[in-house]
């Protein structure tokens, strides 16, 4: 009895969650059935987001403990903690923002609030998972959710189309790991993450035949999670489906599943295959180096937000990869400090974006082009200050958080020696500023394609703004507070 209450424990905010989705899918099914009105999105994302909350609060109330549970299936530390709670807590942000977009889309289908829970229960299994069973597991029950999402508009075909590349290719991806896990297990006779640190403690001294198989597993093991990251030359996928899926489900893909990801590669990679180093700082660099190029050049042909900021997260995936490069404690709260100013600058992105409804001849339409920009400073002067902010910031423009939390990146990779490469990315980064500047200009010095109506910005959307402006604001203006985060972050990857 302890031992099942000391593995259920631990599980209690994914308890709840998985709970809530089955009550949300029952109220969803009675409701439809009896009363013959499909038009349950205000009541199934308040139900939602009360689940959220609820499990976030659960998630605070808990005892930190340290150990293995489910026979050394997923593992509990202060990283997970505090990763499941800003996990939960960016879910929170996104669906206030995400709600009134599905009131005005008509987004009927109960089944969405449904699928997103499930889609958050597997990003929280994924965070914990330590060994590759379950890694497997989790990754496969998030991708099946994704493909869903990505295709919900049924009447659209780049919904369809973008639901279709995504599955293909992910299957392929799916396919990879799969082939990776299982030459390193046939290998070594291993799939738990912490066996393989003591496994390869003296890599040098293995038989040849066995580390060159482990290393040709490894290496299409992280070529699958780049994948899933969205990284370069691993990205086909991205544009196609940011641009084809709904703009909510567009705005999870960019805030929510990152982190995930990003822990999992760096368990694997710092903690599990650290003295593979000289195998993976070149793949890791390389991709790092492409993404970042990739990113920046092609944002400037776009003429769509969502395959402007497709691109733009691939050209920041690549920041990601930076930080892994000195596999160290450092590193990696560098990293978790760059995550979260990127995915606080997304959610005040898309509550602009999602609020951007124009009313035009007797028509209303949601915003899909760059150029719906222009003149909005006479339309919306707050939205338009608002959005300068952010921009600046993602352009990582002194002294707004998105500068600092690019400095950290880069001064480790200086250190390390990467003088070239750290000189081209900088370069990269001046020219990356151009496509944000150029927004700014649509913005604050064009004159409007036409006389327009702006909806008003509902006030979840309103609030939430207003809160990510602060922190990028109060961040640059107070350095102590800057060094404070990342301390905080330093301090979770170190335990």
């Amino acid at each position: 009895m302890n031992n099942f209450l000391y593995n259920v424990y631990p599980l209690l905010p994914e308890i709840f969650l998985t709970l809530t989705s089955c009550v949300l899918l029952f109220y969803g099914v009675i409701y439809s059935v009896s009363k013959g009105a499909p038009l349950l999105t205000k009541s199934c994302s308040l139900l939602t987001f009360q689940g959220s909350v609820l499990s976030l609060i659960l998630l605070f109330s808990q005892e930190l403990f340290y150990g293995l549970i489910w026979n050394e299936f997923l593992v509990v530390d202060f990283f997970t903690y505090e990763i499941k709670a800003f996990v939960i807590f960016s879910f929170s942000l996104w669906l206030l923002i995400s709600t009134s977009y599905a009131s005005y889309e008509k987004v009927n289908s109960f089944e969405y609030w449904v699928l997103i829970l499930l889609a958050l229960i597997a990003v929280l299994l994924i965070v914990q998972a330590y060994d590759f069973l379950i890694v497997y597991l989790c990754i496969e029950f998030q991708s099946l959710i994704f493909y869903i999402l990505a295709s919900l508009k049924r009447t659209s075909e780049f919904s369809t189309e973008a639901g279709l590349k995504y599955f293909v290719l992910g299957a392929f991806s799916s396919a990879v790991l799969l082939f990776g896990i299982s030459l390193v297990y046939g290998l070594t006779g291993l799939t738990n993450l912490n066996d393989f640190s003591k496994f390869f403690t003296n890599v040098f001294l293995i038989d040849n035949h066995l580390l060159v198989g482990t290393m040709l597993g490894l290496i299409l093991i992280i070529v699958a999670l780049l994948f899933k990251l969205g990284v370069a030359p691993f990205h086909m996928w991205v544009p196609d489906v940011y641009e084809g899926s709904p703009t909510s489900v567009t705005a999870f893909f960019s805030i929510i599943p990152k982190l995930a990801v990003l822990s999992l590669i760096c368990r694997l990679l710092v903690f599990s295959f650290y003295d593979f180093i000289d195998l993976w700082y070149g793949l890791i660099l390389s991709c790092a180096f492409i993404s970042i190029l990739v990113g920046s050049l092609n944002a400037f042909t776009q003429k769509k937000w969502k395959r402007f900021f497709a691109f733009s997260s691939i050209n920041n995936a690549g920041f990601f990869l930076l930080a892994l490069l000195q596999g160290n404690g450092e590193s990696l709260s560098n990293l978790f400090f760059y995550v979260i100013i990127y995915m606080v600058s997304m959610i005040g992105v898309f509550a602009i974006l999602m609020s951007l409804r124009f009313f035009i001849n007797n028509n209303h339409y949601q915003s899909r082009y760059l150029s719906d920009l222009s003149g909005m400073l006479r339309l919306n002067p707050a939205i338009s200050i608002a959005f300068l902010f952010i921009l600046f910031s993602m352009a990582g423009i002194p002294p707004l958080a998105g500068f600092f939390s690019k400095i950290f990146i880069l001064l480790p990779v200086l250190q390390n020696g990467a003088f070239g490469v750290s000189i081209a990315i900088i370069i990269l980064s001046c020219i990356s500023c151009f496509y944000y500047i150029r927004l700014i200009k649509m913005m604050y010095f064009d004159e409007p394609n036409a006389w327009t109506y702006l909806y008003p910005m509902d006030k979840p959307n309103s609030v939430i703004l207003g809160l990510v402006i602060l922190f990028i604001v109060f961040l640059s203006y107070d350095i102590e507070v800057v060094f404070l985060v990342s301390k905080l972050c330093s301090l979770a990857f170190s335990n």
